[in-house]
């Protein structure tokens, strides 16, 4: 413990406010009464924050005992209940969800400096070791930080370097009380499992194991943090307008692919829920290397998607398909505009000049179909406007929504911005027709 007090002494100033998560048991008890030692020395805000999850008939009475124990200790007490679950089914993740919002609601209210959890050595054990069994990154496999940086505050595990025993020990030397969660026995749960079979074998090999993974956790912390701090300085060059530039990924060393991957994916997760595998994962990596233009779908209806040097990993949007008659103007998806014009002195793509006289009017402003072919201008025959596309570099995602000019018996006559037909007119030549193409 005294590792412990060392640290809270070198942390805690004076008149800190501090949100302390409370369920009423035995690590969460020990946590709020080492805190209420600090209280009158240093003059803190403290403010106990207990979550009901509704799902034993013993939380009315772990709700009253808390609020009474703060009550006697002038401690402030804000409480939550949680209502109900998706689909009326708990789920741990879920759960965690909700008491975490509620955790920053607090926090915030009184502009606390610090939310305090009670996790401690045994709980990291068992984190690392699930893990390892299941299978995550470097990140994942630190298991619990003692300090956690959040936007305003900082989330804060004084009890990382405690074992359980400690915990117990002090609670009985200081005649805290404390609430027993007997669910915390229950086998169903994976965690239960390894804290009744897999802690106890460790500890007889060594009764201060949870140290040595506490130094393993932060051991990885700094290769984590190093990490991170060289993908900070290249990704600017890798990662922007939320696509991968495939080029400069590649010349960064395979591990540093992975881990930019990762954060990408990450950034995606702040608005969506994007699980992926390691199976999914190669997949990726295969993509990357692979210069074909392909998409591979992973969960959540998000695609990994390569076109040319580029890799979007993104919602599937279904494709949209329009069919539009073009009288005078049209604006298409709030992206492409076409009109007609009375006058213009390019020659661009951007512009084609017709005569109605070799058409059936109306022109037609629709989306590619299969097997599309056009007379291209100054090129004998025809061509594919999928080659067309292709040649012209057209990210593939963009192809299936973009605009083909067509006269009424379906003769593709233009392709705004990237190749006229045979069917444009040169200024000296006879016209009735100017269309202009901008796109935003």
């Amino acid at each position: 413990m005294n590792e412990m007090f060392n640290f809270l002494d070198n942390l805690l100033k004076f008149e800190d406010h501090i949100v302390v998560a409370t369920s009423g048991g035995p690590d969460s008890m020990c946590l709020l009464s080492i805190l209420l030692s600090y209280q009158k020395k240093l003059n803190l805000k403290i403010i106990c924050a207990h979550v009901n999850h509704k799902l034993r008939k013993e939380s009315e009475d772990e709700k009253k005992f808390v609020q009474d124990y703060c009550l006697k200790n002038n401690v402030t007490f804000e409480y939550m209940e949680i209502d109900s679950y998706t689909n009326n089914k708990f789920t741990e993740s879920e759960a965690r969800k909700k008491r975490y919002q509620f955790f920053d609601t607090i926090v915030t209210k009184y502009h606390a400096k610090y939310l305090m959890t009670a996790h401690h050595g045994n709980d990291l054990e068992e984190t690392i070791l699930m893990r390892i069994v299941r299978g995550s990154n470097l990140k994942g496999y630190v298991g619990i930080p003692r300090i956690s940086e959040n936007e305003n505050y900082k989330i804060i595990r004084p009890l990382i370097s405690v074992s359980k025993k400690e915990i117990l020990n002090y609670l009985k030397e200081n005649k805290i009380p404390y609430v027993v969660d007997k669910s915390n026995e229950d086998e169903k749960y994976t965690r239960n499992r390894y804290r009744k079979h897999m802690l106890p074998m460790l500890e007889k090999e060594d009764e201060s194991v949870h140290l040595k993974f506490w130094k393993f956790s932060e051991e990885l912390q700094s290769y984590q943090k190093f990490v991170q701090d060289y993908i900070n300085k290249v990704i600017g060059n890798i990662y922007k307008d939320n696509c991968i530039d495939i080029k400069n990924l590649l010349k960064e060393d395979e591990f540093i692919q992975r881990k930019i991957i990762e954060y990408v994916i990450t950034d995606i997760q702040k608005d969506n829920i994007l699980n992926i595998n390691d199976k999914q994962f190669k997949e990726i990596l295969k993509l990357i290397n692979n210069n074909s233009n392909k998409q591979i779908n992973l969960a959540d209806n998000f695609i990994a998607r390569r076109s040319y040097n580029k890799l979007f990993i993104e919602k599937n949007i279904n494709n949209v398909k329009y069919n539009y008659v073009l009288e005078d103007e049209l604006n298409i998806l709030d992206k492409y505009h076409i009109k007609r014009v009375d006058v213009a002195s390019s020659k661009s793509n951007n512009i084609i000049r017709l005569n109605s006289e070799e058409l059936t009017l109306p022109l037609i402003v629709r989306t590619i179909n299969d097997g599309d072919k056009m007379a291209v201008k100054n090129l004998d025959g025809t061509k594919k406007v999928s080659d067309i596309f292709k040649d012209s570099k057209i990210d593939n995602k963009k192809r299936v929504s973009y605009p083909i000019v067509t006269d009424s018996k379906n003769v593709i006559i233009w392709i705004p911005g990237i190749k006229k037909s045979i069917f444009d007119k040169e200024i000296s030549e006879k016209y009735d027709i100017i269309l202009k193409c901008t796109e935003e």
